[in-house]
């Protein structure tokens, strides 16, 4: 089996394949301090759970990373307890996907794998929005070529910054508000961020669109994105483990 860790700045996703299948997956809070062996332990936990064993169903292990910490010791987990070289998605690696802006390398690799997914899954030209720490919008081609984007503040990251800058305002949890109108301070901080973010997300696709000239597919992502796209008017799919195929894509394509 393959085992695919897609690092985020604030959740880890991971996901063990059997073949094109995707039978367990998991969501974990990113920690860049966790040693090699905690790695191994908390990934071989999941999967004992699942009725797997670690680290003997693993073949091989692909990686996405933002936290260069986390990267290196996934490297290590890999050679200790695999006893492999972990793919790890970046300059060197195929990916299939040309990269049409100033600077490539500083293209987050989540980004580049999530345009490869969402291209072989749905075509193009099409817009993945990634509901992270980041709100990012990834833009790609009729030919699956990365076109670039728009970063955004992430919803759960504006919540706190909320609840830490405002004196009388709690950190909630965020749920869809029933009404427009909150009529105490949490429901009318709910209806903010739900209908802001909603609303930010139907503009930017707007104008990417009228930039594109075409009517793109826009595919939702990420652990936060359930809380906002139902509110949105411009989301045309959700795929919860988009970054999870495009890891296991390529892996095939560079084994």
């Amino acid at each position: 089996m393959l085992l695919a860790v897609d690092v985020g700045n604030s959740q880890t996703v991971v996901g063990v394949f059997d073949g094109d299948d995707l039978p367990r997956h998991w969501r974990i809070s990113t920690e860049s301090e966790r040693t090699p062996d905690e790695l191994a332990l908390l990934i071989g936990g999941l999967m004992r759970y699942a009725g797997l064993t670690f680290p003997d169903d693993v073949d091989g292990l692909v990686v996405s990373s933002v936290v260069p910490a986390v990267t290196e010791m996934l490297r290590v987990m890999a050679h200790k307890y695999i006893d492999a070289v972990p793919l790890v998605v970046g300059p060197g690696v195929r990916t299939g996907v040309p990269i049409a802006v100033d600077n490539p390398r500083e293209v987050g690799a989540d980004r580049i794998v999530n345009t490869l997914a969402a291209h072989a899954e749905l075509g193009g030209p099409g817009i993945v929005v990634d509901f992270g720490t980041a709100t990012s919008f990834d833009v790609y081609g009729e030919a699956g070529d990365f076109l670039g984007g728009a970063i955004a503040p992430g919803v759960a990251t504006s919540v706190a910054a909320l609840a830490s800058r405002g004196a009388q305002l709690p950190l909630i949890e965020l749920t869809a508000p029933e009404h427009a109108i909150g009529r105490s301070t949490v429901e009318a901080m709910r209806s903010g961020i739900v209908h802001g973010f909603s609303g930010a997300v139907d503009r930017i696709v707007e104008a990417t669109s009228a930039e594109l000239a075409a009517a793109p597919v826009v595919v939702a992502t990420g652990g936060l994105a359930p809380d906002i796209i139902a509110a949105c008017r411009s989301i045309t799919h959700h795929d919860p483990w988009l970054t999870l195929k495009g890891l296991r894509m390529v892996w095939e394509r560079n084994t």
